[in-house]
């Protein structure tokens, strides 16, 4: 699974519909930010992906971490984003 890179110039919505679709192919998934604007950014979008995903039946929870990642050779922390299945839902229809 691959992990979506979030920055504090993507698109909330954009990035929500990312989030549900691999959520919906995979069953969970990674973003990692970088920066106060990142992490609001992904906040924001993992609020509307998990509208997104009740229309499904899919109700998801956000467990947040920090992760170490490497860029042009400086270490610097990220926060990682692991979105989730908590449990199943009746779809919403009408």
């Amino acid at each position: 699974m691959d992990i979506l890179k979030v920055s504090s110039t993507s698109e909330s919505r954009a990035l929500a519909g990312a989030i549900a679709g691999v959520v919906r192919e995979s069953g969970r998934a990674e973003l990692q930010a970088i920066g106060a604007g990142a992490v609001n950014q992904a906040t924001k979008a993992v609020a509307i992906a998990r509208g997104f995903l009740e229309l499904d039946g899919i109700d998801v929870v956000l467990i947040p971490s920090f992760t170490k990642v490497t860029i042009a050779d400086q270490e610097k922390t990220a926060v990682k984003f692991s979105v989730e299945p908590r449990a199943t839902l009746k779809p919403v229809t009408g």
